[in-house]
């Protein structure tokens, strides 16, 4: 059965790697890089300050706990426990595949890029609640989309990437609410016993 799916997550990646065009090669390579998304993600802090104050420190924290779970778990656990090789590194592909960027790691599963994206996607989707903060998902997407197109991740990776985010999201947004609940429970009973 892991075969068989093997085969059609390589097939489909064939497919998707091909479907490409020269003036898009760049677009691609840039969007999948980190510098250009710095004012983006210096945005989203603006906004965490501004709707919450002082109490943005709490999401904030959360944030570099966010970011260190869904990026280790893939590039830290996951990467080095399966030993799937990038599309880019399989010999099978040299020749066939598209590549434009060269190609990183030499283990691909589950990919960080759709990983970290989707943890952010999440967690801010979470913290804002707006029909705004739900676009963040079509971003995280073509992030990870990206990645296929240049040749260094299989769709799988992309997607078991996705869920390890989704649940690093909701992990650590349900962990601060918690955790901040915890520390207004003790300011608000400074004297209370515990046992």
């Amino acid at each position: 059965m892991i075969e068989i799916i093997a085969s059609w997550d390589e097939s489909l990646f064939l497919w998707l790697n091909a479907l490409r065009a020269d003036w898009l090669d760049p677009v691609m390579n840039a969007l999948t890089g980190t510098a250009i998304w710095i004012p983006f993600y210096l945005l989203l802090v603006y906004f965490l300050i501004r709707q919450f104050r002082m109490e943005a420190i709490w999401y904030m924290v959360g944030l570099v706990g966010l970011i260190l779970l869904a990026d280790q778990f893939t590039s830290g656990f996951m990467k080095p426990y399966f030993e799937r090789l990038r599309p880019c590194h399989d010999p099978r592909w040299e020749g066939i595949i598209f590549n434009y960027s060269g190609c990183g790691g030499r283990y691909g599963f589950a990919s960080s890029h759709a990983s970290n994206t989707f943890a952010l996607a999440t967690y801010f989707w979470l913290i804002f609640r707006s029909k705004a903060s739900k676009w963040l998902f079509v971003w995280a997407a073509i992030i990870s989309y990206t990645r296929v197109y240049l040749g260094v991740h299989y769709p799988a990776d992309i997607l078991v990437g996705a869920l390890v985010g989704l649940f690093s999201g909701y992990f650590l947004y349900y962990l601060v609410g918690f955790l901040r609940r915890l520390r207004r429970d003790e300011a608000s009973n400074p004297g209370k016993p515990t046992d």
